[in-house]
C-alpha cells in the first residue's frame, strides 16, 4: 500500500516572510522556468510607507504561491488585478499593510488558499509628482517620498536662477467643505524663505503640487544714461528712479534735467507719459518716483531731443532679448 504524507501549512511570522521574500520569490520563479522579475527586487528597497496612489508600482508576494507573486501597477480607477482572483482589488488610498489584508481576504473568498501570507511593497511611486518650473536652474518633476518641503523642492531644482522674481507660487490641490476638489495658490516671498528662513513659509509637500517661480519684472532705461539697458526688479515695492539711476551708474554728462516714464495702465490702449524732474530728485528737492514693471525711463540729452515711443519700445525689446544689454540687479 502506498503511503501519503500530508503537510500542514504553518503560518510563518510576517518578519520571516518579509526577510525571505527576495530569496524564496526568486527560487519559486526559477522552478517554474521563469526569470525573476527585476522589479520585484526593487520592492525590498526602503521606500517610505505611505498611502498607495494611482500609477504606483506594487510588488505583491504570496508565500508558496508564485503564480500570484508579481508586480502590478495601480490602474486609473485605483484598483489592481491579480491572476485567479475574479474581482478587482481597491488599492488607492491604502497603506501597504492594509492592502495585504485586503488581498489575503480576496484569496480566501476565492478559496485559492486557506491561510495566505501576503506581502505588499511599493516598488515605485508615481502618484505624488511635484513639478518645479519657471526661473529655477533646473526645472524638474519628482515624486514626494517621505517628508518633502518647499525648500527641499527648490534645492532639487538647484536653486533660483538670477532672473527669479520676489515671489514663489505654490499651487496645491485640496478638498472644499462641500467635498469638491479645488486648487489653491499661495504666494511665498522668496526672501522670507531663503534669507529669513521663516519655517511658516517652508510648506510641507505631499505630492500633486506645482511650484512656479515667475521671472522678475524689468524696467528699461534709455537715453543719456551711462549704462542703459534692462534692469531686473527684485523688490517691486522699493524700485525708484534714484535706485535705477544708481544701478545704471548715473546720468551721462549732457543729460537733460527732466526725464520721462512711459507706463501702460491696466486696460489702457496706449502708454501714458509721466514727467520726472530728475534734477530736483537728485538734489532732494522733489520726492523720488516709484517705478513699476515694464516701465520705460527715458532721459533725453540737454538739447531736448526726444525719441518717439515706438523707437523706445523697439530698443527696449532688443535690450531685453540680448544678454549684453541686460543689467541684473542682485540684492
Amino acid at each position: 500500500m502506498e503511503s501519503f504524507v500530508v503537510l500542514k501549512r504553518v503560518a510563518m511570522p510576517t518578519w520571516v516572510a518579509r526577510a525571505g521574500f527576495g530569496f524564496f520569490g526568486a527560487c519559486s520563479l526559477v522552478l517554474l522556468g521563469q526569470a525573476p522579475d527585476p522589479r520585484i527586487e526593487i520592492a525590498v528597497a526602503n521606500l517610505p510607507a505611505q498611502k498607495i496612489g494611482i500609477n504606483d508600482l506594487l510588488a505583491v508576494s504570496v508565500y508558496s504561491a508564485p503564480e500570484l507573486t508579481r508586480t502590478v501597477r495601480v490602474e486609473a480607477q485605483g484598483q489592481i488585478r491579480l491572476p485567479m482572483i475574479k474581482r478587482s482589488i481597491a488599492a488607492a488610498g491604502l497603506f501597504p499593510a492594509e492592502l495585504e489584508m485586503t488581498i489575503a481576504e480576496a484569496i480566501r473568498i476565492e478559496q485559492i488558499l486557506v491561510d495566505p501570507l501576503v506581502t505588499v511593497t511599493v516598488a515605485e511611486y508615481r502618484s505624488r509628482p511635484i513639478n518645479v518650473a519657471g526661473a529655477v536652474k533646473r526645472p524638474l518633476t519628482f515624486q514626494a517620498l517621505g517628508g518633502v518641503t518647499l525648500l527641499d523642492a527648490l534645492t532639487r531644482a538647484e536653486g533660483l536662477s538670477p532672473e527669479a522674481g520676489p515671489e514663489i507660487l505654490v499651487t496645491q490641490n485640496s478638498v472644499s467643505s462641500t467635498g469638491a476638489a479645488q486648487s489653491v495658490t499661495r504666494r511665498i516671498a522668496a526672501k522670507a524663505l531663503m534669507d529669513n528662513a521663516d519655517p511658516e513659509v517652508n510648506l510641507r509637500l505631499t505630492g500633486g503640487e506645482e511650484i512656479r517661480v515667475p521671472e522678475a519684472g524689468k524696467i528699461y532705461v534709455f537715453g543719456s544714461i551711462k549704462h542703459p539697458g534692462a534692469i531686473s526688479m527684485k523688490d517691486a515695492t522699493d524700485t525708484t528712479v534714484l535706485k535705477v539711476l544708481a544701478l545704471s551708474e548715473g546720468l551721462a554728462p549732457f543729460a537733460a534735467k527732466q526725464g520721462y516714464i512711459y507706463r501702460r495702465r491696466p486696460g489702457a490702449q496706449s502708454k501714458e507719459e509721466i514727467l520726472v524732474p530728475l534734477n530736483e530728485i537728485i538734489r532732494r528737492k522733489s520726492p523720488d518716483v516709484t517705478l513699476a514693471a515694464d516701465d520705460i525711463l527715458y532721459v533725453p540729452d540737454a538739447k531736448g531731443r526726444r525719441l518717439s515711443l515706438t523707437a523706445l519700445e523697439k530698443i527696449a525689446g532688443f535690450g531685453a532679448a540680448t544678454t549684453s544689454g541686460l543689467l541684473i540687479w542682485r540684492r
